[in-house]
């Protein structure tokens, strides 16, 4: 039987191996749309389990008359809706106070009862076309700084700014899924529009991953933090460049308050770190390897830099060995 038999009202339930094959097309940009809702990777990859399994249980209900691409959309739209009802916001640390005064001073113990925000592997996400345009768009959809920024917004609010402006749905479509009228729903999204633009007033600028400036600038940085040289590391930083190590509340402005915190903390011997290249949210970045006492190099945070002009303006330093693995990246270095 075609797969357009099956789409009818009261059709029988469709086979495992025909629904895979109609539905893995859509998987990557299910995960990115979860992504941009959750803010987490792990969570988006269980929401887009939870919204492929409703699916596949109701795919006789799917009358056709939107596309499979939509009605994906918005069971997973609505899955998350109810996730973020349970989990709740997912921050960074400068998104809870101000930065740290006393760098060399002892630190506040992480605080992982609090839902962080998470990075995404480049890996898993494909654009939905070759365009180079596309894939610019579906790059600045993704930028950390947009995710973060779109936290501060309520759920439906965040759902009906996604849905619109990432994804170019009609007002009417976004009102019929959250259950509103079009002036409630275009009403949402020019309050949506404000809020992130007081939270993101402006983005990093956007280049190529494979940007000769910014492969240049993370080796330096790389080689610079295996040598445990503060001096270089500090030198490739903007006056005014930030450092955030989620799940630890305190974070860090400005090259001196950084500089001083590396050498006090982290960078006291060179060897003690080895760090990989990859990348996350259409950005450069590196896994973190750290040294035990014996010898051996385990997981120890993902490093996400942005720059701004020749320098770095913003270090994330994601403190969880625990997305090493979504990362593909082993636990432990040969």
């Amino acid at each position: 039987m075609s797969a357009g038999a099956k789409t009818g009202v009261g059709a029988s339930r469709i086979g495992s191996a025909e629904f895979a094959r109609l539905t893995d097309p859509f998987r990557a940009e299910l995960l990115a749309h979860c992504y941009r809702m959750l803010g987490s990777v792990h969570d988006a990859e269980d929401q887009v389990q939870e919204t492929l399994l409703r699916a596949w249980r109701s795919f006789d209900q799917f009358e056709g008359r939107a596309s499979l691409r939509t009605w994906l959309y918005r069971i997973a739209t609505n899955a998350c809706l109810r996730a973020i009802e349970t989990r709740g916001r997912r921050p960074l640390p400068s998104g809870l106070g101000a930065p740290g005064d006393h760098p060399e001073g002892p630190l506040a113990a992480g605080t992982p009862e609090v839902p962080w925000l998470q990075p995404i592997p480049d890996a898993l996400l494909r654009p939905e076309s070759a365009d180079p345009a596309a894939v610019a768009a579906s790059r600045t959809n993704v930028r950390l700084a947009f995710i973060a920024a779109l936290q501060y917004l309520p759920p439906r609010q965040r759902a009906v700014l996604i849905l619109r402006d990432v994804l170019g749905w009609r007002a009417a479509e976004v009102a019929e899924l959250l259950g509103t009228t079009t002036t409630a729903a275009n009403s949402a999204l020019q309050r949506a529009r404000a809020q992130l633009e007081k939270a993101a007033p402006s983005q990093d600028e956007i280049r190529e991953p494979a940007d000769p400036d910014d492969l240049a600038l993370l080796n330096r940085y790389a080689t610079a933090f295996q040598n445990a040289d503060v001096a270089a590391l500090t030198e490739l930083l903007h006056e005014d460049a930030v450092l955030e190590m989620p799940p630890m509340p305190v974070w860090f402005a400005g090259r001196e308050h950084i500089g001083l915190f590396l050498r006090t903390h982290l960078l006291r011997r060179p060897g003690e770190f080895a760090m990989i290249p990859t990348a996350a949210n259409g950005q450069p970045a590196l896994a973190a390897y750290r040294r035990g006492q014996d010898g051996v190099y385990r997981a120890n945070g993902i490093e996400m830099l942005t720059r701004s002009g020749s320098r770095i303006a913003r270090i994330v330093v994601f403190l969880d060995p625990g997305l090493f693995g979504a990362f593909g990246l082993a636990p432990e270095l040969a």
